[in-house]
């Protein structure tokens, strides 16, 4: 038998290197430990603090807390053992931490914004993460966005598939998560804050994909009617205190109440409410009224009662309120005068004018033909406009007015003979209805076209006119009449113009036949 050869590894090894010092040598007699000393610790070990409770290690903190709480970016504390769910969310709870209730505001970030924010027009959803029904349970995660619109929802990939959180208002109840595929930002608000972290937390683990296996994620189904809060349509506000000062109104509110506020004018997030319907802002303080109110162009409702307005613009008369605004309460202010433009407001079906100090009704009140309620009690009106004949009303109320004694014999006369160039040219431009306007006369003359009277014969005059006063029975142009005096009157004086003394002397004879003065 041959012998080994010396450099084969396994007949000839080589003595391995003594991991630690070897022992000195010792006697018989002496007793040899069975195991090395445990060498000693090279930190000592913090005593535990006062009270019992044990202390935690900075590196050890994360993992243990969990993502309880979510900080400001650029960090979020999620688990760093791959696939643990947050421990700050129960067990009992961790279904209901994959839906959540607030406002979503989806963004494309491929339309050109012109350097334009959203000014959080959001919509209340119900967003819900899991998989899509049939799906295996390792498959991939998405996020469904579900509103009262559509509950059926929009699904959003989100493994791998989420560029950013932004949190740095979470404990407000906003965050955004921004998608690249497609390249929209998710924008969320008025959620609450905890479950908005719990939920970020998911989405975060999903989006890693690191044992998707391991998120307690159920079927994405729509969502039911009682699930999907529908917007915010009435919102009702009776004192000062409730008045939301650091909060937005919600943009879908169609019925707004501002009362007993002490508002010394307008909000501006309040002319922001592009749905607004209905308008209350009576019992403040209001003393002007800004010309963006024409900018709500769904407005019906316009209540401004016991206000300290002295004057209505005649900008919200040339504004989308024309169409729109039905019922107007301008009563308890101090408003003397309404402007000529008033009467464009066409739509107005119910006007209050009570407790100001007015002493002229607008002159083409006659234009207001869908007019059905006028109330101007406690005024301080001498006489009713010429126009005023026109009307057809359901109600009328004018108690409390300084009304004067007609005297159709006693005229005012503005004749001029012989008529100026300037009132040939406006009657004839009246009478013959030729078309004018700011592009083709001054606005001066403009003006003055549209207060130009009309006499008893229907002809135009403009400042050459017969001017006198005469009795009209107000059941004549309203069904109901409310007393204009304590004596029992539904009797108010009216003006009367002629455009010369043939028409006035006419009316006279008419006058003398009749025996009375009554139009």
């Amino acid at each position: 038998m041959s012998p080994p050869c010396p450099l084969t590894p396994a007949m000839s090894p080589a003595p391995p290197r003594p991991l630690t010092p070897p022992a000195p040598s010792v006697s018989p007699h002496t007793a040899v430990p069975s195991a090395p000393p445990r060498p000693p610790s090279p930190r000592p070990r913090r005593p535990p603090p006062a009270g019992g409770a044990r202390s935690r290690c900075r590196r050890c903190a994360p993992r243990r807390a969990g993502n309880a709480s979510l900080p400001s970016l650029p960090s979020f504390p999620f688990p760093s053992r791959p696939g643990a769910f947050p421990p700050a969310l129960p067990r009992a709870g961790r279904t209901a931490a994959m839906r959540l209730q607030c406002e979503v505001e989806v963004v494309s970030r491929l339309l050109p914004s012109c350097g334009l924010r959203g000014r959080g027009r959001g919509t209340r959803a119900l967003l819900s993460l899991g998989r899509p029904p049939g799906g295996a349970r390792g498959g991939s995660v998405y996020l469904m966005v579900c509103t009262a619109r559509d509950r059926g929802g929009a699904r959003y990939k989100v493994q791998e598939n989420v560029e950013r959180f932004f949190t740095r208002f979470v404990e407000e109840g906003k965050a955004t998560v921004r998608l690249r595929e497609p390249a929209v930002d998710i924008c969320l608000s008025k959620a609450n804050a905890s479950n908005l972290k719990n939920f970020l937390s998911a989405v975060r683990l999903a989006h890693q994909g690191t044992n998707i296996s391991a998120l307690p994620l159920s079927a994405l189904v729509p969502a039911k009617t009682s699930e999907v809060e529908k917007p915010k349509t009435k919102m009702i506000i009776t004192s000062k205190r409730d008045y939301p000062l650091t909060k937005n109104f919600p943009y879908s509110l169609e019925h707004l109440q501002a009362s007993y506020c002490k508002l010394a004018r307008i909000d501006t997030r309040v002319l922001c409410l592009k749905k607004l319907r209905k308008l209350d802002l009576s019992h403040n303080h209001i003393k002007q009224l800004p010309a963006t109110i024409g900018d709500l162009v769904f407005l019906q409702e316009l209540n401004l009662h016991d206000n300290h307005l002295e004057s209505f613009s005649s900008a919200l008369c040339n504004s989308t309120l024309q169409k729109s605004l039905q019922f107007l309460d301008l009563s308890q202010n101090k408003i003397k005068a309404l402007p000529i433009q008033f009467c464009q407001l066409r739509g107005l079906v119910n006007l209050k004018l009570d407790d100001n100090e007015l002493i002229r009704l607008p002159f083409k009140i006659g234009q207001l033909d869908h007019l059905r309620f006028l109330s101007a009690a406690r005024n301080k009106l001498p006489f009713l406009p010429s126009d005023f004949r026109k009307l057809c009303l359901e109600n009328l109320d004018l108690f409390g007015n300084p009304f004067e004694q007609p005297n159709p014999l006693v005229p005012n006369i503005q004749l001029k003979i012989p008529l100026t160039l300037l009132e040939c040219a406006a009657r004839a431009t009246i009478n013959y209805r030729l078309p004018y306007g700011c592009h083709l006369l001054p606005s001066h003359l403009c003006e003055d076209l549209e207060v130009a009277k009309t006499c008893q014969c229907g002809a135009a005059c403009l400042s050459s006119f017969v001017q006198i006063t005469v009795t009209m029975n107000l059941h004549h142009v309203a069904h109901t009449v409310v007393l204009v005096d304590n004596m029992g009157g539904t009797e108010a004086p009216i003006v009367c113009y002629f455009c010369s003394l043939d028409c006035y002397s006419e009316f006279l004879d008419d006058v003398y036949l009749q025996g009375s003065c009554d139009y």
